[in-house]
């Protein structure tokens, strides 16, 4: 049962919402899992913490076969067991399984590992040596066979995108995950105005820097400092609420505890008013130039 000030915030995270290019509406932040199950001691902390995040409205949990070498999508799937339909399912492939001959082996292995029937959206983790069309047309055979649902990409850049929607059932393309948060904007300079141009959201991994350690400004910063001041909000919490201002955005940070999850969920209640966006990229400029898309 929530307690009333965590209801408060789940009907905030239920109101900001992003749609796919297929029509389905899905809450602009979710939860990630990266670097879950990789430790046996950890693992019931991770799985009530994306269970308490379910509760709270991030519903959109992301995994990946890479993650703890499958062990985070175990985590995952214990913490959806009796609450699948809750829940909007995303995992990702090896791009060495991408092909035809490794692809549907390694969906398989991902559905039983996660203990469901069907991955709402399987990405492609990122380019690899196998053509574009191969992947796609396997693709299209696990959503013929309701093994997905849905599938998209990840570490694309924007050429990248556009070869991918050149082939033959690319457009059906739901979504691209890169990295993006306040200190890493290059994808504003011609991806992310080529994937609103498509109707298609990016999903934001690492949309807090992991915790500001790969931009500590995130956490020192003047500007971002006040403004968080004035929701009474940590600076973490409006560098996410920065990532899903456009309502273009999914937001994935990773939450090991409690206590982290209802802050990023509490991030879905601050609304940053065009001043203060303003404000935040004099601190953190956006780019004027096209950059090489950032990976961690």
């Amino acid at each position: 049962m929530l307690k009333q000030d965590e209801q408060h915030i789940r009907e905030h995270v239920k109101q900001k919402t992003v749609t796919l290019p297929d029509g389905t509406t899905l809450p602009c932040i979710g939860q990630g899992t990266w670097h879950m199950g990789e430790k046996q001691a950890d693992r019931k902390q991770e799985v009530h913490a994306l269970q308490f995040g379910i509760d709270l409205g991030m519903t959109v949990l992301d995994t990946a076969e890479m993650y703890g070498d499958g062990e985070a999508e175990r985590v995952a799937g214990e913490a959806i067991k009796g609450r699948r339909d809750e829940v909007f399912l995303v995992s990702k492939v090896y791009p060495h399984h991408a092909g035809r001959e490794h692809l549907q082996a390694a969906c398989e292995n991902s559905l039983k590992r996660l203990e469901t029937d069907t991955i709402d959206l399987y990405l492609l983790h990122w380019r690899g040596s196998v053509p574009l069309a191969e992947t796609i047309e396997e693709m299209e055979k696990l959503k013929a066979a309701g093994k997905i649902k849905r599938w998209g990409v990840s570490n694309f850049d924007t050429a990248d995108m556009n070869e991918l929607i050149s082939k033959k059932d690319g457009h059906y393309c739901m979504t691209n995950q890169v990295l993006y948060h306040l200190g890493s904007r290059g994808i504003e300079y011609d991806l992310l105005p080529w994937q609103k141009q498509q109707n298609m959201p990016v999903m934001a991994y690492c949309p807090l820097a992991q915790g500001g350690a790969l931009r500590q400004q995130l956490l020192t910063n003047p500007t971002i400092n006040e403004i968080a001041d004035c929701y009474e909000a940590s600076p973490l919490q409006v560098a996410l609420a920065w990532t899903v201002v456009s309502n273009h955005v999914i937001s994935i940070p990773k939450a090991s505890n409690q206590r982290h999850v209802k802050e990023n969920a509490r991030a879905a209640s601050i609304s940053l008013t065009k001043e203060e966006c303003l404000q935040l990229d004099q601190a953190f400029p956006p780019p004027t130039r096209k950059m090489p898309l950032d990976i961690v």
